[in-house]
């Protein structure tokens, strides 16, 4: 079982950094057990776990990690934990950014490297609500995924390529899974090779590359990056409540569109998904008007 250890360069929060790995409570791939931070994926040298531990007084984190990718996870240990990452780079403007970095000094941006690992989750996540892509991604995970190597039994690692492809339709239908959106995942996973290629590209082109698949939009491809990448100007544009949010903080004004909500983050080019990560943390959104959207299930029809 290898271990590492990672000093932080400033400060840091480790469960801050990393939530947006996660894909809704109970995740299979990602959990939090105290201060400990868990997350099993499927890297170019195989299935692995890695389990992380902020140690304030020893102003470090330790990671362990099992199974056949585990050299290759500690290996990317810095650039998962934003060692690359420059926070300082995003001038505040505002004072609700400037508050929210003040407030939460050790967020910075993972990149993990693996582009099918948040691609797949994020075209679940077109078009429905949170609820039903997590309920997807859980369920798709715990019926065709592997367990994952280490102590924790409970998690699972998601499936290789073939694996994905060989899912058959009424399992997709099961799980909540419209032909729309497992046809885009199945596009995906016929170029995997391509797909994680994106993960050494800049922005720009990692984009054109992901798109090129039918059925991957701007939102997936920015949603992904963001991850894969680390990208500070991976922003998501055509959701349905980020400009919404956005407009919100810096006016507030309600009912603000993808083209205000650009020109509103035109002063952070370079650095707009950072500057929106910010405002998302300083919580501050429009209040509710309406239910919340209802959840469908297209399992029973």
């Amino acid at each position: 079982m290898p271990t590492r250890s990672w000093v932080p360069p400033g400060p840091y929060d480790l469960h801050r950094t990393l939530c947006v790995l996660r894909r809704g409570p109970g995740d299979p791939a990602f959990a939090v057990r105290g201060d400990e931070v868990w997350r099993s994926c499927r890297t170019p040298e195989g299935p692995g776990t890695l389990r992380l531990a902020a140690r304030p007084a020893a102003g470090a984190v330790e990671a362990e990690a099992w199974g056949p990718g585990a050299d290759w996870l500690l290996d990317g240990l810095p650039d998962l934990l934003g060692e690359s990452d420059e926070p300082d780079r995003l001038t505040a403007r505002h004072r609700i950014l400037h508050e929210a970095r003040r407030r939460h000094p050790g967020v910075r941006l993972a990149r993990t490297g693996l582009v099918l690992e948040s691609l797949i989750p994020s075209v679940l996540e077109q078009k429905v609500t949170a609820d039903e892509a997590y309920r997807a991604w859980r369920l798709l995970l715990q019926r065709h995924g592997e367990p994952a190597p280490g102590p924790w039994d409970r998690m699972r690692v998601m499936p290789d390529a073939r694996s994905w492809a060989l899912i058959p339709s009424w399992e997709w239908h099961r799980a909540g899974v419209d032909a729309k959106r497992s046809s885009a995942i199945l596009r995906a996973v016929r170029a995997a090779r391509r797909m994680e290629e994106a993960a050494g590209m800049d922005l720009a082109a990692a984009t054109r590359r992901l798109t090129a698949i039918p059925g991957i939009g701007p939102w997936t491809a920015a949603e992904t990056l963001q991850r894969a990448l680390g990208a500070p100007d991976a922003l998501t544009v055509g959701d349905l409540h980020l400009p919404k949010i956005i407009g919100y903080a810096l006016t507030g004004r309600r009912g603000t569109t993808d083209a205000q909500m650009l020109e509103l983050l035109a002063p952070y080019e370079g650095q707009r998904h950072r500057a929106a990560r910010l405002i998302l943390l300083s919580g501050i959104t429009p209040p509710r008007r309406a239910p919340r959207f209802p959840v469908g299930d297209i399992a029973r029809l």
